[in-house]
């Protein structure tokens, strides 16, 4: 039926209420309707007279996106996008709390209600599908769901319609989707109307100064999920190609990814919303992860970058046997578990970017003994980490996994750095008959090819931290050996420059990349030198990096010489874990400033990571997360009162205090600088 507004249209001249009924016919009437448990967002789906479907999003009444359409395009059979009917609807309603195996904190509540909405085709050939949507107080998921049905034996999908039409005028923080550089560029602040196709997460504040960040959650034998701006502020999903010319191909019965939205009134709420991305993924599969144990690594590695050594073999190779034991001894006297080891293995030599045809993952260069090494490691109470560099000849690589991960298991190297070095567009997929053809770093071929390589691993105990990935959208609830990821402008671009990474950098990766998941960032530059050029940090900042961008496998990326120079600050790298029981975000803006807290899960220690852009500040933090009653020494490292990242970053301050959580402290941040606290309990 239309509504008032339009009824009272109609009733005008015979031929403007003929016009008027014509439009009103075609007017989406809301055919069903969820709310969070909370009552503060509201989800519609809506049908318009001749069945296309959209839906629409609210926030305490509100208007927060517009009718957006849903839908698709088929090959050899159309699209899916009008003549639909409702068919049924189901609601259900879920509140349990579930444990993480390591992670930002211990315990996740699952809080959602949720609506099942099934459609049907008018006419031929009255194909099925539905949409389903979770939604929490402080955000939504969606999918579509493809049952078995006659007729539809697969579906091969040319393009995903699903709209996201921004009600409110907002600011958007974004990456650039389908270039060359995968996910690796600085974050563009633009207005959202600005963007043209961007990645996910996609990050905006609305002049009212709502947060909402888009994504997608357990992203399975599909295409990623790229925004691409069609006109004013509405997006369309853009799904990465495949190599066939479609985007997606799957046998029925499938499922999408979720495509999620996370609303908050803040930036710090927004972030504590990634929780969301976790509930939308299975639970566990693997069982018993306990043989993964979060900790700090060490690594020849930041010497490669400054070009001091090499991965190729030669006079200046890094990954020699007695340069690891020096790394193995380091790491030991001071507590670090791993040690990563790159270069190890053949096919460094000559051109092996985006060319990885000679890799070898399963015996090592003749100077470096990799059994006599890894029993050496053992003895000392630290492991080998693997380094699997595929330069995107993938197939080449899953020719060998299976046997190299066996390798590893037998000399107890229980994580493994994958990598996936060459321009986006160029994995390397071997066919059937043998031709080659190239794929892109998140299509669908490549999302199957990680998840190949989980389930490798996890056969032999190992698990991944994967370089130049795809996105992380909460597979780690699932498969828990995928315990860390890249896929972001990381610490190596302090070394190489042009340009190196600005203050405000880890302020936008806070609320933009780091939503999705752990980050492999490699803090710890305690030199703050790269090739040539100084990055753009205080020492105190590299410390807080440590709370503030979370992995469970966190390196200690400097070279030992350095730390020896600096052995006051190395004590914070020493002491802060890489596991949590709970993590709160104290404060923070987009790209300017953010404070975290984060309670050790396995003591009653807190650990407090602030940093800023580049200006400097004054933070007032209430400890009222300290447990009440209770006595801390607060250890505190703080930029000096006279450092600066451009000209004096290595000024540093060292000092104790008692506290307890009736506290209020005042840190100062240094232009771009940063302040690190641990909170020891007494």
């Amino acid at each position: 039926m239309p509504d008032p507004a339009c009824r009272a249209r109609t009733a005008l001249a015979p031929l403007v209420a003929l016009l008027a009924l014509v439009a009103c016919t075609a007017q989406a009437a809301t055919v069903a309707r969820v709310e969070s448990p909370g009552q503060v967002l509201a989800v519609e789906l809506d049908l318009s007279g001749e069945g296309r479907l959209s839906y629409r999003v609210q926030r305490f009444g509100e208007p927060v996106i517009d009718d957006s359409r849903l839908g698709f395009r088929l090959r050899d059979s159309g699209t899916l996008e009008r003549n639909l009917a409702l068919a049924s609807t189901a609601t259900n309603s879920a509140d349990r709390t579930w444990e993480q195996p390591w992670g930002e904190r211990r315990f996740v509540r699952d809080h959602h209600n949720e609506l099942r909405a099934s459609f049907t085709e008018t006419i031929a050939p009255g194909r099925r599908f539905d949409v389903v949507v979770r939604v929490f107080d402080d955000g939504l998921g969606f999918r579509y769901e493809f049952p078995e049905q006659d007729g539809l034996a697969e579906a091969i999908i040319d393009d995903e319609l699903t709209e996201f039409v921004v009600h409110d005028p907002a600011t958007a923080w974004w990456i650039p989707a389908g270039e060359w550089n995968r996910y690796e560029y600085l974050y563009q602040r633009t207005p959202l109307d600005q963007v043209t196709q961007a990645h996910t997460p996609m990050t905006l504040r609305t002049d009212g100064g709502l947060h909402i960040a888009f994504h997608e959650a357990a992203l399975v034998d599909y295409a990623g999920m790229w925004l691409r701006r069609t006109e004013g502020q509405r997006f369309r999903a853009q799904l990465a190609p495949a190599s066939e010319g479609w985007k997606v191909r799957r046998a029925l019965p499938f499922h999408t990814p979720w495509r999620t939205l996370q609303i908050a009134d803040s930036a710090a709420s927004l972030y504590a919303s990634s929780d969301l991305i976790l509930n939308l993924n299975e639970p566990n599969r693997l069982g018993d992860v306990s043989w993964f144990k979060p900790a700090k690594y060490v690594g020849i590695w930041w010497s490669l970058h400054l070009e001091t050594e090499t991965w190729a073999t030669g006079r200046k190779h890094g990954a020699t046997t007695a340069n690891t034991k020096r790394y193995i001894d380091f790491a030991a006297e001071h507590g670090f578990r791993g040690v990563l080891v790159e270069g190890w293995n053949p096919g460094w030599d000559g051109q092996w970017f985006g060319n990885g045809y000679d890799f070898d993952f399963t015996r090592a260069t003749p100077d470096f003994d990799i059994e006599a090494l890894s029993a050496y490691a053992t003895s000392k109470g630290v492991h080998l980490i693997g380094h699997h560099e595929t330069g995107c000849a993938v197939s080449h690589y899953e020719d060998q996994m299976d046997a190299a991960f066996a390798l590893d298991e037998r000399l107890g190297i229980d994580v493994v750095k994958t990598g996936y070095v060459c321009d986006a567009g160029q994995i390397e997929r071997r066919l059937e008959d043998g031709r080659v053809v190239r794929e892109w770093h998140d299509g669908q071929w490549n999302a199957n090819h990680h998840q190949r390589v989980l389930e490798a691993a996890a056969r032999h105990r190992v698990a991944i931290n994967a370089h130049e990935p795809i996105k992380d959208t909460g597979l780690r609830r699932t498969w828990p050996n995928w315990v860390s990821r890249e896929g972001a402008r990381g610490m190596e671009y302090g070394a190489w420059g042009n340009p190196t990474n600005p203050p405000e950098h880890e302020a936008n990766l806070v609320f933009t990349r780091m939503l999705s998941g752990p980050m492999d960032y490699t803090p710890g530059i305690l030199s703050l030198q790269g090739r040539g050029q100084a990055i753009q940090t205080t020492l105190a900042k590299q410390l807080a990096l440590y709370v503030v961008l979370y992995s469970p496998v966190q390196m200690v990326a400097d070279l030992p010489e350095n730390y020896a120079r600096h052995r006051e600050a190395l004590r914070f790298i020493e002491d802060v874990p890489a596991d949590w029981a709970d993590t709160r975000v104290l404060n923070g803006e987009v790209g300017d400033f953010v404070t975290f807290a984060r309670q050790d899960r396995n003591s009653a220690d807190w650990y407090l990571g602030s940093i800023t852009d580049e200006h400097g500040r004054l933070l007032q933090v209430p400890l009222s997360f300290l447990e009440p009653g209770r006595t801390y020494t607060a250890q505190v490292y703080r930029d000096g009162d006279d450092a600066h990242w451009r000209d004096n970053a290595s000024s540093f301050v060292r000092e104790e205090r008692e506290v307890t959580s009736a506290d209020v402290l005042t840190l100062r941040l240094a232009a771009g600088g940063g302040q690190a606290i641990r909170f020891v309990a007494r």
